[in-house]
């Protein structure tokens, strides 16, 4: 490597995430990165007031209020709101899987799977609950801890009204009602219609 290349790659490595250690191309990028971290949300849709703490995430946003989707597969012809899930889309033909750890070599088509499946090798816990401290791998998992101190329960059952914090016990749920038995014990051969210790 080159001197002027050693430079450019210092340079990219000295934008780096204190909180998480993702690494930037340039000081915008970074400083827009930890607004996830600080919880700060400066970009607001005029139409329903949700914030978002980057601008394109706001942009994709907007396609849900004008339900437009200008962007279509020319293999499948599905269409697509965001050009970036056109392209997300695009390997689910090719198989391609450019994404790969550097820890394991598994490969991912999509950044964000990486970038999720990294933190089962570091342990790191970047997402934190504002209200207990509990700290997640992923910002998903926090969403649904969050639930459990706000007592929302967004998933309904269509069959009975019943509703439910997570999406997995809405459908652990359903199977009341359809008779459904899909978990056995290895043991007697006994189904249960919910995966839990009794």
């Amino acid at each position: 490597m080159n001197p002027q290349e050693m430079t450019k790659e210092r340079k990219k490595l000295s934008h780096q995430c204190d909180i998480c250690k993702n690494t930037f191309s340039n000081k915008g990028n970074l400083t827009v990165h930890k607004f996830i971290h600080a919880g700060r949300k400066p970009y607001h849709c005029y139409v329903c007031g949700k914030s978002f703490s980057q601008k394109s995430h706001l942009t994709h946003h907007k396609y849900v209020h004008t339900g437009e989707k200008a962007h279509h597969c020319d293999i499948c012809g599905k269409s697509f709101s965001p050009k970036s899930s056109l392209t997300r889309h695009k390997y689910t033909h090719t198989g391609e899987k450019q994404y790969q750890c550097d820890i394991c070599g598994k490969s991912f088509s999509d950044k964000s799977n990486l970038t999720r499946h990294k933190s089962t090798h570091t342990g790191e816990k970047p997402y934190h609950c504002d209200i207990c401290g509990k700290s997640f791998s992923q910002k998903i998992h926090l969403i649904r801890h969050k639930s459990t101190h706000t007592g929302e329960k967004p998933y309904q059952c269509d069959i009975c009204g019943k509703s439910f914090s997570q999406k997995s016990h809405l459908t652990s749920h359903k199977s009341i009602h359809t008779g459904e038995n899909p978990h056995d014990c290895d043991i007697c051969g006994k189904s249960f219609s919910e995966d839990r210790p009794y």
